[in-house]
């Protein structure tokens, strides 16, 4: 076991950063005023006050398994596949919020949703070959984006069409 004070800090900052950064534009491009509040919405959504703990449990764990899968391969195409999808990925995570809650575009955002929940399988496969455990910390992330796709797909039915903001 290597003591903390022994780790590579470098990545560890990097991802964590980066983590902050996609969290917070995703979170400044969230709003939910009158419009949200007068969509109908199933029963089964989870209460507004669950989708900050549960990004923040999704945003570490991703963060945690991008530096096991950075530590794990230090070969170049490894880490530049890496980088490449987690930074496809935070742009699709990023995007989704401003197509739903800024364009007012739920139609749109359930399109985009399926290319984010397609990102994440890409960081699953891209992480697999150099640890398994950081593939393995990305389950709830493409849980979650399923379940936000589902419930994207309802709020698109219960009350389409959309024309935008």
């Amino acid at each position: 076991m290597i003591a903390w004070r022994d780790w590579n800090w470098t990545p560890i900052g990097i991802a964590a950063a980066a983590a902050i950064v996609v969290a917070i534009l995703g979170g400044v491009l969230t709003t939910t005023g009158p419009w949200y509040q007068n969509l109908r919405r199933p029963t089964w959504k989870p209460p507004d006050w669950a989708f900050g703990p549960i990004w923040t449990t999704i945003f570490t764990l991703t963060a945690i398994s991008g530096v096991l899968a950075w530590e794990a391969d230090a070969s170049l195409p490894a880490r530049r596949n890496l980088l490449v999808a987690y930074a496809v990925n935070a742009v699709f995570n990023i995007a989704w919020s401003a197509v739903f809650f800024r364009m007012r575009r739920p139609d749109w955002a359930f399109v985009e949703v399926l290319g984010l929940w397609l990102s994440v399988l890409a960081l699953v496969v891209v992480t697999l070959p150099s640890s398994t455990t950081a593939a393995l910390l990305l389950l709830p992330y493409l849980a979650w984006v399923g379940v936000a796709a589902y419930l994207n797909l309802t709020i698109v039915r219960m009350n389409g069409p959309f024309h935008g903001a």
